[in-house]
C-alpha cells in the first residue's frame, strides 16, 4: 500500500503563506498522481490542486494563481505552495494519492490543519 504523511499546517493571518508538503512511501509504483484535497467545517470535501506524475497540473478555480502544486520525485514528496491565503480557506488540507489500476483518489492522509485568521 502507500502511506502519506503530511506536514506544514498551521495558523496564518488572512494574507499570508504557508507551505504544505506530502511525503509518499510503501508501493509508489501504484500511484500515478498526487493532489491536495481540503475539508471545512460544515463544507464537503473539494479538491484543491493535484499534479500527475508527468507533471500535469490541475488547481481548482478558487485557488488558481495564488496556490501552486509542485513534487520532487526523487523525494516522493509534493508541495502546495497557498499565497493570500482567505479566513474562509480555515480546512484541514489532505494529500491524496490516484490509484494507477482505477484512477481513483484512494490512498489519503490524515491531514494537517491550516487555520486563517482574518
Amino acid at each position: 500500500q502507500v502511506q502519506l504523511v503530511e506536514s506544514g499546517g498551521g495558523l496564518v493571518q488572512a494574507g499570508g503563506s504557508l507551505n504544505l508538503s506530502c511525503a509518499a512511501s510503501g508501493m509508489i509504483s501504484f500511484i500515478n498522481a498526487m493532489g491536495w484535497y481540503r475539508l471545512a467545517p460544515g463544507k464537503q470535501r473539494e479538491l484543491v490542486a493535484v499534479i500527475s506524475s508527468g507533471g500535469t497540473t490541475n488547481y481548482a478555480d478558487f485557488v488558481k494563481g495564488r496556490f501552486t502544486i509542485s513534487r520532487d520525485n526523487a523525494k516522493n514528496t509534493v508541495y502546495l505552495q497557498m499565497n493570500s491565503l482567505k479566513s474562509d480557506e480555515t480546512a484541514v488540507y489532505y494529500c491524496a494519492a490516484r490509484r494507477r489500476s482505477t484512477n481513483i483518489y484512494d490512498f489519503w492522509g490524515r491531514g494537517t490543519q491550516v487555520a486563517v485568521s482574518s
